[in-house]
């Protein structure tokens, strides 16, 4: 998927998870989670227990349990979870715009026509090597040098005047 293609279908998606919280509905809910778990694992690979867990999706506070959910009970599960899911979303766009961060699904162009030295019209900051942010490659320049200039004293922990036997023990 392009990176423009990545961004209209989490705007779509964060626009529909708000006319969710507006205008609650369980079945529309689970449709739009289908779709929106779809779209971030195809852009950044499937999470585990463990990262939704840690995003709290669908663990609304006050769950009901053994009984029915009342139209309230159920409208404010709706409105807690379709909150949440939209957050994870917008830090997602957030990333992918605004940041300009490589996606796991991301295939090359952004479906606009351009040359291979020119930036994307509206793609946000410049990009260097391997697509990646220009401050990427001053920051591999810069261990560059440090690893360079850590050669010149590789020798540093070497013994520089013998020991005698009765120091050494």
């Amino acid at each position: 998927m392009t990176r423009d293609e990545l961004i209209d279908r989490t705007k779509r998606l964060i626009a529909e998870g708000d006319g969710l919280v507006a205008s609650p509905s369980l079945d529309e809910m689970r449709t739009w989670l289908q779709r929106s778990d779809e779209l971030l694992a195809a852009a950044w690979g499937s999470m585990d227990r463990y990262h939704l867990a840690w995003l709290m999706v669908g663990k609304p506070k006050g769950t009901v349990r053994g009984r029915p959910m009342t139209p309230e009970e159920e409208a404010a599960y709706v409105r807690e979870v379709a909150a949440q899911k939209t957050s994870a979303l917008r830090m997602s766009l957030d990333a992918v715009d605004r940041q300009g961060m490589p996606f796991s699904g991301e295939t090359r162009g952004t479906g606009i026509t351009r040359q291979p030295d020119e930036a994307p019209v509206g793609a946000g900051p410049a990009r260097g090597r391997f697509d990646l942010p220009p401050a990427a490659d001053d920051l591999a320049e810069r261990v560059r040098l440090a690893r360079e200039d850590a050669a010149l004293h590789a020798d540093h922990d070497a013994p520089r005047a013998p020991r005698p036997e009765r120091m050494a023990r």
